[in-house]
């Protein structure tokens, strides 16, 4: 490895200032789109000697990089306990078989006191995982639920049917066509008598609804961090990709990214909240919470009207129950699944039997 290497890492103070001086917005790839740096600092949860980010340059370049938001465990009490997620770890591919990259995760336990936890993890370094002072907290599935072929995965995956894009693409036009005509006809007698508020960011009325709903959860909650958690500002959308200076590590910049959120109104009362974001082709759910279980399918068939009309490809979600009932009340083309693994430093004390990790906790996408 070159000797011109610089382990950083950045507090929320630190991110701020080199959000100021543009530091790492002028090159070919960036830690974290800027909207998602500038709605960082906005979390009410993140002290300025909180750190967010752990960085290795050589030089100039970025060769390694730990993205980390600092939270709050419920802790059923007036005291809560401070923890930080570790939302992704990325080494430079050139640097992928030497210590770099332990190097930099050790650096960022150290940083976080230990104090961590992993929602997921990707299955080449479970074996790494296995190793250290962890434990898993939840074991769940992940459901990507498509309803329409989706040549773009198609091609992503089968790289011999690039050629064959323009006939794909017509193919799932009619194959996404008739299925979305099916599945609303199914559901536009059963939503309507009910009203969408859309919103940006929690009223009273809305937060009355959600924090019984959310007391048992994982991640302590509350009108602010909700409010800042579904906040649009943290998304870019651009119309003229190639002119796009920089390319991202983390989510957050596409020609169509934007969270949606509303209150789902019947005869004046809110029967459930739905939370999502949309990014080019994927419906990816953040909350889908309903007061009572008569109304479940019903907010169902919201959320699916909502993807309908935005036009999107495949559900994303980490809810079983959600899931499996979109499956059932509707029709899909497949259903891929995923087993997803939560982790926790031994020095939290948490355990399966302890932590009830949800869709909604960690849900930074």
């Amino acid at each position: 490895m070159s000797k011109d290497l610089n382990v950083i890492g950045l507090t929320k103070k630190m991110l701020r200032d080199n959000i100021e001086q543009n530091t790492y917005w002028k090159g070919t790839l960036a830690p974290l789109p800027k909207s998602k740096a500038i709605w960082l600092l906005s979390n009410p949860r993140i002290n300025e000697d909180d750190y967010c980010c752990v960085l290795t340059m050589e030089g100039a370049k970025m060769i390694s990089f730990i993205y980390m938001i600092p939270d709050f465990l419920n802790m059923q009490e007036k005291n809560s306990k401070k923890v930080y997620w570790m939302i992704s770890w990325w080494v430079h591919p050139k640097y992928k078989n030497t210590v770099l990259g332990t190097y930099t995760f050790y650096e960022a336990l150290k940083l976080a006191e230990n104090q961590i936890i992993i929602k997921s993890y990707a299955e080449h370094i479970a074996d790494f995982y296995q190793k250290q002072p962890f434990t898993v907290i939840a074991s769940r599935l992940r459901y990507t639920i498509f309803l329409s072929v989706d040549p773009s995965m198609l091609v992503g995956r089968f790289k011999f049917l690039k050629s064959f894009r323009s006939i794909l693409d017509k193919f799932d036009y009619v194959v996404a066509s008739i299925i979305n005509r099916i599945n609303y006809n199914k559901l536009k007698k059963r939503t309507k008598g009910l009203f969408y508020d859309y919103i940006n960011e929690l009223d009273n009325d809305t937060w009355s609804f959600i924090e019984p709903l959310c007391k048992n959860d994982l991640i302590l909650k509350s009108k602010d961090y909700v409010s800042w958690q579904i906040d649009n500002k943290q998304y870019t959308q651009f119309i003229v990709g190639s002119k796009q200076q920089y390319k991202s590590l983390e989510t957050g910049i596409s020609n169509n990214i934007h969270s949606h959120s509303l209150k789902i109104v019947k005869d004046k009362e809110i029967i459930g909240f739905l939370s999502y974001i949309i990014n080019y082709n994927e419906f990816n759910v953040r909350y889908f919470l309903v007061k009572k279980e008569e109304y479940y399918n019903l907010c169902i068939d919201v959320l699916v009207e909502n993807f309908i009309k935005k036009r999107t490809k495949f559900i994303f979600t980490d809810d079983t129950k959600l899931a499996e009932n979109i499956r059932k009340r509707f029709l899909t083309v497949f259903t891929h699944k995923s087993t997803k693994k939560g982790l926790a430093h031994n020095s939290l004390k948490l355990s399966i039997e302890n932590a009830n990790l949800l869709n909604r906790d960690g849900h930074f996408y």
